[in-house]
């Protein structure tokens, strides 16, 4: 079967590529993960892109202290009851990353075909001639014609901020470089990666462990990108730690692969993880350029098929200083759509970049049209064909509730869910409307108080692909009454219609459990 066969719905009418795309409170089912730094930390500019449809802010912890983003998550927190928009909360850790450390943040400007000398002496200024690094043990990984790169920002390839080093010698602790090609670096910190070079640090360092357990612990992050994630092991550690942080026990892994390491090990660290995050800034630094799109491809084709989140990054680069992204950068948005992306996650272009609300807006408007031709009747066969028989009771309904929503082309499907597990094995399924989770709170006590779970189940589904949480009520345990059950479905169905989702008429596909049993029912709406 020829891959391209998944990608569209066939034949396109090439009128309706002209159409102009209709409003909707769902500017797009695949989420949209924004990092909030300098410009996207006021209460203004974050209330507009949740308003323009990000769904997770993400803390990245490699620079800046813990004050500054607490300072930036109190503004989030204002913004998110301004807006009335749900925003769950992912740290991403600094990890195994090697940096140039310029004290002065004197400018360093390196010219082509020249030598500059990488030290772990920390006592050195930096300048053209010498630059200091975070770590000791790089003259021990490297070999004379290895690659590293250096940047403030990690490499669009068209700016002149990033240099390109070959190894030519080792001395001692120092590596001296020539310089591949001309580049001006500016601030303080620019990440060092070294290509296909396995490097001896550890993926949760201690300062990603005392940001956790402080930063973390205080804001019940939702969702941990683990950065430099090689091996499932590293997945189980940081489980381990966080599973003795008290409510952090619910947090999700999401596990970042950013070098030819991780993407070895990409099986076991699926398995292990709850989500994926494919970093493809590093990961195009240590892939020839001609394999990138293959193991993109084949890595969100396995997150799809074990039914967790894929997010990606690096896709509208060009939108850090520009209004409108490039047509390969649209491209490649709607490609990151019709080969399976759950959320596309911005970077420099939400933390610094010029127009941070216009981006969110753009990529959310071309995954909507791209999300228009993603061949779904292709992608379900796929699915339940892996899957196999004899299904397990859950996957059964979740894929029996899809195929009857699109059969009956209902204009939503209502979950009921109290671990959010049954709402996502739907998602899996891709159907081609929402997929409202419903999370019914469950009782828990630690022995001291009583209190409900659902918040985290609620929020985390906010990184799924075509699904958005509703909080239930506490006062409707999971597992009541029928009578009850109807009483939600009743405010799910009032909450879908003044959204603006659901109106007279249209038919609905309900999945939620009576007793022992699962049900799947189909409703019509009367006036």
């Amino acid at each position: 079967m020829p891959s391209g066969q998944l990608l569209l719905e066939e034949p396109i009418r090439m009128a309706s590529i002209l159409e102009p795309s209709k409003p909707s409170f769902f500017s797009a089912m695949t989420k949209i993960v924004g990092t909030l730094g300098p410009k996207s930390r006021s209460v203004e500019v974050i209330s507009g892109c949740l308003k323009a449809g990000m769904s997770v802010a993400r803390f990245d912890f490699s620079w800046c202290d813990p004050d500054y983003h607490q300072e930036t998550l109190e503004n989030l927190k204002i913004a998110i009851k301004s807006t009335k928009k749900l925003c769950a909360i992912m740290l991403d850790t600094v990890g195994a990353e090697m940096q140039v450390v310029n004290k002065s943040e004197t400018t360093i400007t390196l010219q082509q075909d020249g030598e500059v000398v990488l030290t772990p002496d920390q006592g050195h200024e930096a300048t053209s001639e010498i630059l200091p690094i975070n770590f000791d043990g790089l003259a021990e990984s490297v070999k004379k014609g290895d690659t590293i790169f250096i940047g403030q920002y990690l490499f669009t390839g068209s700016e002149t901020t990033s240099v390109w080093l070959e190894v030519s010698e080792v001395k001692g602790k120092d590596v001296v470089c020539i310089i591949k090609n001309s580049a001006t670096l500016h601030g303080s910190l620019f990440t060092l990666h070294a290509s296909q070079v396995h490097i001896d640090l550890p993926t949760l360092t201690e300062k990603d462990k005392e940001v956790i357990s402080t930063w973390g612990v205080k804001n019940k992050i939702d969702f941990l990108s683990l950065s430099y994630t090689r091996h499932a092991e590293d997945v189980r550690q940081a489980r381990e730690f966080l599973s003795k942080l008290g409510d952090l026990s619910q947090t999700q892994i999401f596990a970042k692969i950013e070098n030819v390491e991780g993407l070895t090990h990409f099986d076991e660290i699926l398995q292990e993880a709850d989500g994926i995050i494919l970093s493809r800034g590093n990961l195009g630094i240590d892939l020839p350029p001609e394999k990138g799109f293959l193991f993109q491809k084949s890595a969100l084709n396995k997150c799809n098929m074990a039914g967790k989140p894929a997010v990606l990054t690096r896709v509208v680069d060009s939108m850090t200083d520009n209004l409108r992204p490039t047509r390969a950068e649209a491209t490649d948005v709607a490609n990151a759509v019709l080969d399976g992306s759950d959320a596309i996650l911005l970077g420099a272009e939400t933390l610094r970049g010029l127009y941070p609300v216009e981006t969110i807006y753009t990529v959310g408007r071309i995954c909507s049209e791209a999300e228009k031709v993603f061949n779904q009747d292709l992608y379900f066969k796929k699915t339940v064909k892996f899957v196999g028989e004899p299904m397990t009771h859950l996957e059964s309904i979740a894929s029996s509730a899809v195929r009857a929503a699109i059969k009956v082309k209902a204009s939503i499907i209502i979950c009921f869910t109290s671990s959010g597990r049954a709402a996502r094995l739907i998602a899996k399924y891709r159907p081609t409307m929402p997929v409202l989770s419903v999370v019914i709170p469950r009782l828990k006590s630690n022995q001291l108080k009583w209190s409900f779970s659902g918040a985290f189940e609620a929020r985390q589904s906010l990184i799924v692909r075509g699904l958005f949480p509703m909080l239930a009520d506490p006062r409707h345990p999971a597992g009541s009454t029928s009578a009850t059950s109807e009483t939600i479905l009743k405010v799910a169905l009032d909450h879908g219609k003044a959204l603006g989702i659901i109106k007279s008429h249209d038919r609905v596909v309900v999945c939620q459990k009576l007793g022992d049993a699962s049900v799947v029912k189909i409703i019509e709406l009367e006036d």
